[in-house]
């Protein structure tokens, strides 16, 4: 379903959000391979708040660095904007830095992330785990279901597209909660690409044929599959996903921020509705971007921007002085 074009995010440039996430990039971009994550995260997230604040608009957090008292900026129901009661309203989703490990080691697919809708357009999922499933455009609508096993999703996805398991690729993050999965998967000859970290540009390499990745399975963050999911509304595709609660406390988060039932499987527009905007910018070089990079008096980033109603992706490259 094609989303219809929002006049509020209209009002919220395209070219203003990458403009967040090279932000973010950058600050972050400082502190690649020195091993210390925290402040990498925290380099991100000033800078992107400042970027934000910047923009007029009056814009809520949804999903964030976590909730008020864990996190001291951008957190679950932080207002951003110069416009605040005045301006249109945007929700927000964002990870300033999507592999804090990855960028403190220097490894692949460190992304800045940001993703916009109209007020109530994205999930206000709470700060948890969530199983995903995901698969890129063109196969028929409901083939993959987090309520059928590896297995049967392997299987079904390998009939629509004309091939064996075995020629099958699946994208699984690299924990031990993953073994019996990815012990499945090979037991019918599905090739695995495990990743550290990063399940946002997991997600989206489905999409991407040069990947050669094909589905994403696994257990990650919550606020990472709202933001995937986002990035998939824009450029097709099919995602699932359930929020996992191990325990008293995270069953409270979710009625804190209106989840009841605890067991819903989540689909694409469930997650993002209507029209909405994503935007990412490479920290570290990897599958969708190229990371930041230093030469001379200058650094240059690459970033996508991609809009739901109108199926545009934008690839853009910056240039910018230091």
């Amino acid at each position: 379903m094609t989303a219809t074009a929002s006049q509020t995010l209209d009002r919220v440039l395209v070219l203003e959000m990458v403009r967040v996430t090279e932000a973010a990039a950058v600050a972050a971009s400082t502190l690649i391979g020195r091993g210390d994550e925290k402040a990498a995260d925290a380099a991100a997230v000033e800078a992107m708040r400042e970027a934000l604040n910047s923009l007029y608009m009056d814009g809520t957090v949804v999903i964030g660095e976590g909730e008020r008292d864990e996190a001291p900026m951008l957190f679950i129901g932080e207002k951003v904007g110069s416009a605040i009661g005045k301006g249109p309203k945007i929700d927000i989703a964002l990870d300033p830095l999507e592999g804090t490990t990855i960028c403190a080691t220097a490894g692949p697919n460190s992304l800045a992330v940001l993703a916009i809708a109209e007020e109530g357009g994205l999930l206000n999922a709470p700060d948890v785990y969530m199983q995903k499933i995901a698969i890129g455009p063109g196969y028929p609508e409901g083939l993959i279901d987090l309520d059928k096993s590896p297995t049967e999703n392997v299987t079904a996805l390998a009939a629509a597209k004309g091939v064996e398991p075995r020629d099958i690729i699946a994208c699984v993050l690299d924990r031990p909660r993953h073994a019996e999965m990815i012990a499945e998967l090979r037991s019918v000859g599905c090739g695995i690409m495990l990743i550290g970290d990063g399940d946002v540009a997991g997600v989206i390499a489905t999409t991407n044929p040069d990947t050669t990745i094909d589905i994403y399975m696994g257990a990650g963050g919550a606020p990472e599959g709202v933001l995937a999911a986002a990035a998939l509304r824009c450029v097709g595709g099919q995602f699932k996903g359930r929020l996992i609660f191990r325990n008293d406390d995270e069953r409270a988060r979710a009625a804190k921020w209106g989840v009841t039932d605890l067991d819903k499987q989540y689909d694409l527009t469930e997650l993002a509705r209507g029209d909405c905007i994503f935007a990412a910018t490479g920290v570290t070089d990897g599958s969708l971007l190229a990371g930041v990079k230093r030469k001379g008096g200058k650094m240059t980033t690459e970033s996508v921007v991609m809009r739901a109603s109108s199926g545009t992706v934008r690839w853009v490259k910056g240039e910018h002085r230091i």
